[in-house]
């Protein structure tokens, strides 16, 4: 896929986007989202998990505290929250290896601040910017072939 952009006009189209990305998620993949304060960013994240099967939609939220959230699904899903983290080296102590086998997929909201540790990975970029109030551009980068956006 090459490189796409699309807008959604209110959250739930953003959640409604996500959906549509995650139930394409067939594990393995690792998925770094940027975006200001505010962007949609966990928006975006919900939508994936519920995608992936996630059984407990109420239960995805943005783990900035806790750093990490599991979400269980017809994947392993990681939600990381990297806002918090201060070196590249905090975030591989997190485990971050142990979490990218072929049945997980890796969420990692505020990914620009360990981009360094996620080169062999090879991520799904994702930036989110904002058009309005509601509206958000959403810019996808380096999508594995068997993604497509709606």
């Amino acid at each position: 896929m090459r490189d796409t952009e699309i807008t959604t006009q209110s959250p739930e189209q953003t959640i409604a986007f996500g959906r549509a990305l995650g139930s394409q998620l067939r594990g393995g993949e690792v998925v770094a989202i940027v975006g200001p304060l505010g962007s949609g960013k966990t928006h975006l994240i919900k939508g994936i998990a519920i995608g992936a099967g996630a059984q407990d939609d109420k239960e995805v939220n943005s783990p900035t505290f806790v750093i990490v959230n599991q979400y269980e699904g017809r994947l392993d899903i990681y939600h990381i929250d990297a806002y918090r983290l201060d070196s590249v080296g905090e975030f591989e102590m997190l485990g971050f290896d142990d979490l990218c086998y072929p049945e997980s997929v890796v969420l990692i909201e505020w990914a620009d601040k360990v981009e360094a540790a996620l080169q062999d990975t090879h991520p799904m970029h994702i930036e989110l910017r904002h058009q309005g109030e509601q509206t958000r551009i959403i810019c996808i980068r380096q999508a594995p072939p068997y993604i497509s956006v709606p």
